[in-house]
Order: C-alpha cells, then structure tokens, then sequence
C-alpha cells in the first residue's frame, strides 16, 4: 500500500522515466524536484550499482538533485548498491495510524485546538494566510531539531514575500483546489507559528512538511497541526495515515500523538551534500 502510494504521489506533477528496477521521476515545471526509487512492481534482477549510476547520469544531465527514496525493509538490497555508486544514506522513522487505531483516536477525543489561545485550522486555497504557512515549514527546517530556534516573524516575513513571488505559493493553491494537498497551521496573534499538509490518495495519505517557526517551539504546535490534519484526513476518507520522522527525537513527539513505527524511509544523497 506504502510503496504504491510513493509511486503515486509524484505523477501528479513529474513524468516517469524508466531505468528497469528505478524509476526517475521528473519534475514538470517548476516546484519541488523529485527523485529516483524502486520501480513499482518490478520483479526482475536486484539493482545494481550500475543501475544507480544511469539513473545519477540521467539526474546530472538534467540539473536535478542526485536523489533516491525508498522503504528499507521492501528493498533491503537497494542500500548496498546506492552506497557502492558513491551516495551517502539517511535513514528516517516511518510511523503510521492505520484503520485498526481509528477507535482509539475517537476513544481519546484529540482536540485539534492549540495551546494557549492558538488556533488551528485546514486553509482553503483562497486564504490570505497560505503564503504565510507554506513559510513556516521553510523557516523550522533552516533550524532543524526540536530546541527554540532565531527565526521569528521577522524572518517569516521575508521567506513568505519570496514564495509569493516565485509562484510557489500558487502552486500550492492549486493543488489544494485539486484535492492533491491539505494544509493546516496554528496562529497566535495573527501569525502563522507552525504548518504541515497531508497528500491523499485514496484510502491513504502522508503528513508531510509540518514545521514550527522556530521562535515557537517547545509549544505543543506540531503535534496540534497534525492532530488537525488526521481529524481532516478522516473525516474524509482516509484510513490509513503516514510519515517520516527526521530522527527518533521527533518520532517520540509523534509516538505520543499516537502514530506507531513501522518501517524505515531511507534518502540517499552524495556526501558532499549529506546533513
């Protein structure tokens, strides 16, 4: 379900190039470049390390990031040959809340009200405030970690006039008129302090990017994103929700908003570039 679900995602605005065992997606237009993972049902030879560097060559040649995603424990063999073509791998918590804990979330009553007096919401695609939220998250992973950052509204001014300007912002609208993204985000004295989306398809959907500003951390503003986000993602539909922790410190913050792990999300990159 997770690996058709990866494949899927991408198409709404990349092509697919085939390189036998991996695919290539491309990004059509501007926006977030994607990358290279598993082909989705191939069941021929494993990959190779001379697979990975016709894909990297084909990446070069089109200026994208040298990039692969995928699940661990559904291509366990995919790392060694990633790592012998020269990539350097990050490995991520998955953790997920499928249709067997939708009792429980009931059972529990989760609010998705914030802290001390902010409020949470899910944007329509006309709201003055998505430029601002789709800031937040740009700003947090600047700073990344779960202590107080620098970036405040100041910065956040900034980075949210930058998206406005290079259609980003737009584009986000867009796909919310579509039905392909979701965003929520906390707001305290007029300010958007934290913000994420979910990304659905079908049953099943991905929260994604949720990122407080980091003048605003250690507020319980993350977890009340993504509490909005799966009430959201319920109510419509979606019975099985997921995502990708940065590192076990933020997967415990999702463990105690009731996500559970259960697989590994591995990024590889060059290591001139690795965090």
């Amino acid at each position: 379900m997770i690996e058709r679900y990866y494949d899927a995602v991408p198409r709404t605005a990349a092509r697919v190039e085939d390189f036998g065992p991996l695919s290539l997606f491309v990004r059509e237009g501007t926006g977030w470049p994607y990358y290279a993972r598993p082909a989705l049902g191939h069941e021929g030879p494993a990959v190779t390390a001379e697979d990975v560097r016709r894909v990297l060559a084909r990446q070069r040649e089109l200026g994208l990031p040298e990039a692969f995603e995928w699940v661990a424990e559904h291509d366990p063999l995919l790392r060694a040959a990633v790592e012998e073509a020269g990539l350097t791998v990050h490995a991520h918590p998955l953790l997920v809340l499928g249709p067997q804990d939708e009792q429980d979330e009931q059972g529990e009553q989760q609010s998705t009200d914030g802290p001390d007096g902010v409020s949470v919401r899910v944007l329509a695609a006309d709201d003055p405030a998505l430029a601002e939220a789709l800031a937040v998250p740009h700003l947090a992973f600047g700073e990344p970690g779960t202590g107080v950052g620098n970036a405040g509204p100041a910065e956040l001014a900034v980075r949210t006039e930058a998206l406005r300007a290079d259609g980003t912002a737009e584009r986000l609208a867009e796909r919310i008129t579509a039905g392909q993204t979701v965003v929520a985000a906390a707001f305290g004295d007029g300010t958007a302090l934290c913000a994420g989306q979910h990304n659905p398809v079908g049953e099943v959907t991905e929260v994604a990017g949720v990122g407080t500003l980091p003048s605003a951390r250690r507020r319980g503003l993350g977890q009340a994103v993504t509490a909005a986000l799966v009430a959201h993602a319920r109510a419509n539909g979606v019975r099985t929700v997921f995502l990708s922790a940065a590192d076990e410190d933020v997967a415990r913050i999702y463990r105690r908003a009731g996500f559970r792990p259960f697989a590994t999300a591995l990024i590889a990159e060059p290591a001139d570039e690795a965090h």
